[in-house]
């Protein structure tokens, strides 16, 4: 049941309000893995990021993605607990390193092994709209970990605007998603992180966009 729910909550709702009404515009689309496992991460600056992500996937492959998600945020209580897991699929991760548990990591890990696509923002949380913070080098140990799996980045502009930080009314805007190329443990976790950061800042520029009034 939860199975049908998530198809059409995606396939009735979510996906045309991306693709209809804000026009979600993608640029290399070639570029992306419709089959698990892979590593897919993002800029961060809104509550629809996750959603998109989805919505660039086909309808098939809903099953296999996987969104990460703070613990202590989408299971403040039971029904969005619910709502997060088995609607939209998200993958809880414990921040809380007194939780006790050793390795934080290993949802993720798990999922991959699963053959999963799984998307995480390295930023590690909301920023201002399409400016890019420090990533968290949590991507450069999964990375390492599974160095068979592709690392796939991608830049979002437009979500910000959309439905920014702090607010919960979507405003109609257009939205464009560049995809990069993926990329694979290099061996070396500076040089690694180097790459993800050059290459999301390549593809931040690479729709010439004017600065946000």
């Amino acid at each position: 049941m939860n199975h049908v729910l998530r198809f059409l909550f995606f396939a009735l709702l979510i996906r045309p309000i991306l693709l209809v009404i804000c026009g979600l515009n993608v640029r290399h689309r070639e570029r992306l893995k419709c089959d698990g496992p892979a590593l897919v991460v993002a800029n961060h600056n809104s509550h629809l990021d996750a959603l998109a992500l989805i919505c660039l996937f086909p309808l098939s492959r809903l099953s296999k993605l996987r969104p990460v998600g703070a613990k202590d945020y989408f299971f403040r209580n039971r029904w969005l607990a619910w709502f997060s897991t088995r609607i939209l699929g998200v993958l809880p991760l414990d921040r809380d390193r007194k939780s006790g548990r050793r390795d934080l990591l290993a949802p993720i890990s798990d999922a991959l092994r699963d053959n999963q696509i799984v998307f995480l923002f390295p930023e590690g949380t909301r920023g201002d709209p399409e400016e890019l913070s420090g990533f968290k080098t949590g991507i450069a140990y999964l990375a390492k970990r599974h160095e068979e799996v592709p690392v796939l980045p991608i830049f979002f502009h437009g979500l910000g605007k959309a439905l920014p930080r702090g607010e919960a009314l979507l405003v109609p805007f257009f939205l464009d998603v560049f995809v990069g190329q993926p990329l694979h443990w290099s061996g070396n976790k500076a040089d690694f992180m180097e790459q993800l950061t050059r290459q999301m800042r390549g593809l931040a520029a690479e729709g010439n966009f004017p600065a946000w009034d």
